[in-house]
């Protein structure tokens, strides 16, 4: 079973990273010292639920985190600076500093270091993130020691429920949209004036147009998600947004 790390003060290493085709020692004194990271440990870059789920939904709530008092978001994995730079590339992550342990020493320091030659990994992290403030860890989520990559707790929702319980999180919104579509430009207009971040699908590059009938039974374009839910188009998202500013004046009030 693994130690508490709560309270624990990270271990002293210096990792190898790349930077403009140059070799840059970066201490963990720089990294934390007088400072309040969170960081978040996997088991590999391009891997499956490294990718899908745990590095994205920390880069989309990064904004939140920095505004709740949060100075650096790292992602750590037992790699190479080089994996780990195209990593970022591939994961359009520039909200999140990606470091690589590639000698597994600071990951060993914590003392979640593990055995993956089952898979052919080697030594590689546990899955596991941590609120660290000037050098001593605050909060710790580790995942359960249980068969596979389980990911239960290291998320990056969790971890906003402890600095910050009561932020709201941002909108998810995906536009489907088509080349020279003026009514999407319209849509995507309303979302950036509002603030709000979004996906665009682009039909033929993204998607066909059974992948629209299919989600939304529709031929129209764009066509608006959020959370879960079919808005529809441009019209549509603008009485959405008016109805989301009358609610804010509401609670306001």
């Amino acid at each position: 079973m693994f130690a508490n790390i709560e309270g624990k003060r990270v271990p002293d290493v210096t990792f190898k990273t790349r930077r403009d085709h140059e070799w840059i020692d970066m201490t963990t004194d720089e990294l934390f010292k007088d400072r309040s990271v969170i960081v978040f440990s996997l088991p590999g870059a391009f891997t499956p639920t490294c990718s899908s789920s745990h590095a994205p939904r920390y880069n989309q709530l990064a904004p939140l985190f920095r505004a709740n008092g949060i100075d650096e978001i790292v992602c750590v994995s037992v790699n190479d600076a080089f994996v780990m730079d195209e990593w970022k590339v591939a994961q359009k992550a520039d909200r999140i500093t990606f470091l690589p342990d590639g000698n597994g020493e600071f990951t060993d320091g914590m003392g979640l270091l593990v055995g993956k030659e089952d898979l052919g990994f080697g030594k590689r992290s546990w899955r596991y993130s941590m609120l660290v403030r000037d050098g001593v860890v605050e909060k710790a989520f580790v995942e359960p020691e249980e068969p596979g990559d389980p990911f239960h707790v290291s998320d990056a929702d969790t971890m906003l429920g402890h600095v910050a319980p009561e932020a709201d999180k941002p909108f998810d919104v995906t536009v489907f949209s088509r080349p020279g579509c003026v009514f999407c430009a319209r849509a995507k207009g309303l979302l950036r004036d509002a603030g709000i971040e979004f996906e665009e699908l682009v039909l033929n590059r993204d998607y066909t147009d059974r992948t629209l009938r299919a989600v939304a039974s529709a031929t129209s374009y764009p066509q608006v998600f959020i959370n879960g839910s079919h808005v529809g188009g441009a019209d549509a998202l603008e009485a959405w947004l008016a109805e989301q500013g009358r609610a804010a004046a509401r609670d306001a009030a």
